[in-house]
């Protein structure tokens, strides 16, 4: 008996027979039922791009890609031929702990346990160019950053940090020239070798401005600070870039992915024309900026953003004459949304870090920051820094996202993206353009127009769950314990500090540095870079950020201040949380008994869960308490439990066909057993008036706003 023969090759295409787009589009509207595939199937961004359920080989083509290939312009698939395969991606913490010795303990935990890089934000003081014992400092010293004021500060903060192979970026604000004066000067102590030194200023003058709506200088005064510091760190330092052109600043108060890379483009081009104007050559001028992004939840957008923002940068900076190699060292950073993260339950902030990191690593960021979850409850403690590092580490480490070069290159939907955001954000970068420039257009109010209409239309989709926040406006726990991060008591902090730096003036009291400082900077024209090398030596001597920020202030006299409407953060649950304090807040003032609603679930859970479960997601968001139960065949079975449940709102759920029917019957019962507000679940549509005339006062369903009607109940309990 001869043996019998199997094969156990699998043949897909052969037993699956190929499907055109026409044909699947066919069965899709079928199944459909009526209702337009347009309607249905497509979405649209907050930019009005389409987005299709599905892409084809048709979508996008591969011979239309113009390099193809990592490392070639215009670097849509990153400027590195091999990404970060071989070496990773440079994890950077932010490090905000106020006092240095703090700070300094924070940075060596990091470094030791997996990060590369640090961030140093300096605090709301320093960023101002003030010392902590500046009367103008009280409630700026110690907020929001760390207190450094003098390069003893900085060698407190950076003590044992091998600065050689960690690199540092500092965070200053306004005050990025004296706070680089500093920190170059603490290099220069240490003998570090400025061929080897790495790290970055982080100037940007015109995002402080629309951070903050005013500067403590003129904004053409900053612009001439930065492009003289620029032109001395390209002159001394290989490894370190002057310049950070941030979009965070519009991220965070609302802007759309194309409003971020047309104000990315439009800065950028600002401070080249600044550069450029001042005598430094197109390829310096492009090398000393660097980019920074933040990345939400949305990660294909936020993919594809990355991707478009080195395409848009390619062929600006080769419009301007910049020559590939010099755009090829562009750097590109991203940190996680702030827009994004919750107070309230903030463990989801965990999914929304990863989601955020990896975004940024499928997009090529060179540097990606992840910030603790507990970044919007108040100082982190260390398991948040520890979880937000660990974050980066297991995508690296375990995952290795790295290993994959452009693992976003070919996908028909992201690289159709991609060239969407790319064109469109030209199209807005040239229209910042016919107003004059992106300072220009920042300046007449265009920019905080163009981002609030955006922004509008985000909040009503949060506002009718359209946009869910978990943890927040869905699958809520009211019971759940919040975080607290007490905050440390900055006042005594900057007094202490105050003190310290007093003593730092009286042992080293060289006023020479500083007088030349001071003649240099009133001078009309100075030779480029001579201003930040008088800083940097002054620095040297002991002059602290404060006695920095005002010998340069010479320079500053003859121009004039100007003011925007500041960019505030939107963050999405604030609508929510805002609810959920006050509820909290009457909770603790009534011995913990917060305010109820009670489910009238009628007939079969088949028949009531489902709305059942909407509701109580609905006023769970508000912090109310829910009374649910396993439903009710009558009114009267209805009534009796409301009575017993301490509630005075109760919540018809049920099915439509059963409220055509139960309405009129339920609804004057439970007002009849004390409800003070009746409630139906589901859009009443033609019967509304005849559901009010029967006791009904409030409706809840898809599409209304859920903290408006949250609101006006609450007022109604007494809450607010």
């Amino acid at each position: 008996m001869e043996p019998i023969q199997l094969n156990n090759e699998l043949h897909v295409l052969d037993d699956f027979p190929t499907v055109s787009y026409e044909e699947w589009k066919a069965k899709a509207t079928a199944d459909l039922r009526g209702v337009p595939f347009e309607k249905k199937m497509i979405t649209h961004t907050y930019d009005g791009l389409e987005v299709q359920p599905l892409y084809t080989a048709q979508s996008w083509s591969s011979a239309a890609d113009p390099s193809g290939f990592p490392g070639i312009a215009p670097y849509t698939r990153g400027v590195r031929p091999l990404g970060h395969a071989l070496d990773g991606w440079d994890v950077r913490q932010e490090v905000r702990k106020p006092t240095p010795a703090e700070a300094n303990a924070v940075i060596l935990e990091e470094l030791q346990h997996g990060a590369h890089s640090v961030e140093l934000k300096l605090d709301a003081a320093a960023c101002n160019g003030l010392d902590a014992d500046d009367r103008r400092a009280a409630g700026l010293g110690g907020r929001e950053g760390v207190m450094m004021y003098h390069r003893g500060h900085i060698a407190q903060v950076l003590h044992n940090v091998v600065l050689d192979i960690s690199p540092v970026a500092v965070d200053a604000g306004a005050a990025f020239l004296p706070a680089a004066a500093v920190l170059a000067a603490q290099w220069a102590e240490q003998g570090m070798d400025p061929g080897k030194v790495l790290g970055s200023f982080n100037a940007d003058p015109l995002g402080v401005l629309m951070l903050h709506g005013t500067l403590p200088l003129p904004l053409g005064a900053a612009i001439e600070q930065m492009v003289d510091l620029a032109a001395w760190t390209a002159k001394r330092y290989t490894n370190v870039t002057a310049i950070r052109v941030s979009t965070t600043v519009y991220h965070q108060a609302g802007a759309s992915p194309v409003q971020e890379l047309a104000y990315a483009m439009g800065t950028a081009v600002e401070y080249v024309r600044a550069m450029t104007a001042a005598g430094m050559d197109i390829n310096t001028a492009v090398k000393q900026i660097a980019f920074h992004e933040a990345v939400g939840c949305r990660f294909f957008q936020g993919i594809a953003k990355l991707r478009a923002l080195r395409k848009l940068w390619a062929k600006m900076a080769m419009a301007c004459g910049a020559e590939q190699a010099s755009i090829a060292a562009m750097q590109l950073s991203t940190e996680t949304s702030r827009r994004v993260l919750t107070r309230r339950d903030p463990w989801v902030n965990l999914l929304r870090n990863t989601a955020a990191c990896f975004a940024g690593v499928v997009g090529g960021a060179d540097v990606v920051t992840t910030l603790p979850m507990d970044a919007m409850v108040g100082p982190s403690d260390e398991t948040a820094r520890h979880l937000a590092r660990n974050t980066q580490l297991i995508l690296q480490e375990e995952c290795r996202l790295n290993q994959v070069v452009d693992s976003a290159g070919g996908s028909w939907f992201l690289e159709t993206l991609t060239d969407q955001l790319a064109e469109t954000a030209w199209a807005l970068f040239q229209q910042v353009e016919a107003k004059g420039g992106m300072i220009k257009a920042a300046l007449s109010g265009y920019v905080n127009e163009q981002i609030h209409a955006v922004e509008t239309r985000r909040e009503k989709d949060v506002a009718t769950r359209k946009a869910g926040v978990t943890g927040v406006s869905e699958h809520t726990d009211v019971f759940e314990e919040e975080l607290s991060r007490p905050a440390p008591d900055v006042e005594s902090l900057r007094q202490e500090a105050a003190a310290g730096v007093l003593k730092w003036r009286r042992d080293h009291r060289d006023q020479t540095s500083l007088a030349t400082l001071q003649g240099l900077a009133a001078r009309t024209s100075r030779p480029l870079g001579d201003m930040t090398e008088a800083a940097f030596q002054a620095a040297r001597a002991g002059a602290t950020i404060g006695q920095l920020s005002t010998a340069l202030s010479a320079a500053a006299r003859q121009q004039d201040s100007v003011e925007v409407a500041p960019l505030t953060m939107h963050p999405y649950a604030a609508a929510f949380e805002e609810l959920r304090d006050a509820t909290d807040a009457y909770a603790v003032a009534h011995e913990h008994k917060r305010p109820k609603v009670f489910l009238a679930n009628m007939g079969t859970p088949k028949e009531f869960l489902a709305r059942a479960n909407y509701a109580t997601d609905f006023f769970e968001a508000g912090g109310f308490e829910p009374v649910t139960n396993d439903g009710f065949a009558d009114a009267q079975a209805a009534a009796a439990a409301f009575a017993t449940s301490g509630a005075k709102i109760a919540v018809i759920c049920s099915t439509d066909k059963r409220y055509e029917t139960e309405v009129e019957r339920v609804a004057p019962t439970l007002r009849t057993a004390g409800a003070r507000t009746v409630v139906l679940a589901g859009n009443p549509a033609a019967n509304e008036m005849k559901y009010r005339s029967v006791g009904v006062t409030q409706f809840i369903f898809v599409k209304c706003n859920v903290p408006d009607t949250l609101r006006t109940l609450l007022k109604e309990e007494g809450v607010l």
